[in-house]
């Protein structure tokens, strides 16, 4: 086994790879399983139905897969998932799912800082980078490679589309669609998020088509369903484009500013 230090109470029943190490006065639980290289943080708590990947560092005081703040919860088995390479810094909670989805997630190579929170039946997906304080309520949805400033409030069963930025200190109590950036209080669409999406690779044309479509989306002459229409209408087929129309047909809470 690993470095593990003599005041860490480990179970002898959780899977831990040979190689975690575990910093003093940490808890782990019985139903646990802990992938290599895996850093586990001084007075850190990972509670039964963690399910923690390769090369993870979780820092001091971090709540793992604690039992869900919802009354409607009876105890039942399920799981935090956390992917490989993401990082939690201090004092973040972590909670499982109910019986609704039986599981949380947080993705590969993402970043949660410090005081973060993860509530039950919650999805965060790769590549995304969660500022201190952000609380994200139950059931939200969060695609891949988003950035949510510090001390945003994520209502319940809200989804934010990927490539997003959100910036810091709001409430976001609507859908946020993909690749533009929010800001205000009320959250409002301020526009694409261009320089994250040239760093991910997106050409100026992927680029042009989605500020036309954003522009028709949120001209006060169309709703979002004769937005939605027009675009289909009038704008070239483009995987980007079509993801967009994807998420807005799932939306349920309307989308910020509209």
């Amino acid at each position: 086994m690993g470095n593990i230090h003599h005041t860490a109470i480990v179970s002898s029943k959780a899977s831990i790879a040979e190689d975690v190490t575990i910093g003093p006065f940490a808890v782990i639980e019985d139903d646990v399983v802990i992938g290599t290289g895996c850093e586990i943080g001084p007075h850190s708590v990972i509670y039964n139905g963690a399910r923690i990947g390769n090369r993870v560092k979780i820092k001091q005081g971090v709540s793992v897969a604690n039992v869900p703040q919802d009354l409607k919860f009876g105890n039942e088995k399920s799981v935090f998932i956390i992917g490989d390479d993401t990082v939690i810094r201090e004092f973040a909670t972590l909670h499982r799912g109910t019986k609704e989805t039986g599981k949380s997630e947080v993705g590969k190579n993402c970043l949660l800082m410090a005081y973060t929170h993860v509530a039950h039946d919650c999805y965060v997906g790769d590549n995304c980078i969660i500022a201190n304080g952000v609380q994200i309520a139950g059931h939200s949805y969060i695609e891949q490679e988003v950035t949510i400033g510090g001390l945003v409030g994520v209502h319940q069963f809200s989804r934010i589309g990927r490539n997003a930025m959100i910036g810091a200190v709001m409430m976001i109590s609507q859908d946020v669609p993909p690749f533009i950036l929010t800001a205000d209080n009320p959250a409002h669409y301020h526009g694409l998020n261009v320089i994250g999406l040239k760093r991910r690779g997106f050409s100026t044309e992927d680029i042009n088509l989605l500020k036309k479509a954003y522009e028709i989306i949120y001209s006060k002459a169309y709703n979002v369903s004769q937005a939605k229409k027009k675009i289909k209408d009038e704008l070239p087929p483009n995987k980007h484009i079509a993801h967009l129309l994807d998420f807005l047909e799932k939306s349920k809470r309307g989308i910020v500013g509209k």
